[in-house]
């Protein structure tokens, strides 16, 4: 797999690094440095979220900026994003001048949606309780 996801121009939440790189990390460092297990971090690798390059012993190498990427995916999952809108999100904030801004407007969509399944649970919830004390609760609504 190539590093694409890691280039600053592919995922938002890289920026290029100034000076001297740092040293890549093998996949234990980066499962240590992020919370996420070794077969998280491999099947992130597989969705395309984030990438790695193979060293000459083998095995998985991931530049340090990743751990930065992966706690966001992390961040995002508990925001209730799933795996696919962060790798769709994180392609299309790529050209954007200013992401702050762009996550700003994903995350008040996604309030606007919470907000709307939040509304829809209260019209069950009101209803289920209006069922309750009836005879026959599981009869059709009038």
């Amino acid at each position: 797999m190539g590093n694409a996801t890691l280039d600053p121009r592919v995922n938002p939440k890289v920026k290029p690094s100034a000076g001297r790189a740092s040293p890549p990390l093998l996949i234990g460092k980066l499962a240590a440095a992020t919370g996420v297990g070794r077969d998280g971090l491999r099947f992130y690798e597989s969705l395309g979220l984030i990438a790695s390059r193979r060293g000459p012993n083998g095995y998985r190498q991931y530049a340090a900026e990743t751990v930065d990427f992966v706690r966001y995916i992390k961040t995002a999952q508990r925001l209730g994003f799933t795996l696919a809108e962060i790798r769709q999100h994180a392609h299309a904030l790529r050209d954007q001048a200013d992401t702050d801004v762009a996550v700003a407007a994903l995350l008040a969509q996604r309030i606007e949606m919470v907000d709307e399944r939040i509304r829809q649970l209260g019209a069950l919830n009101d209803e289920l309780r209006r069922r309750l004390g009836t005879a026959c609760p599981m009869a059709a609504a009038d």
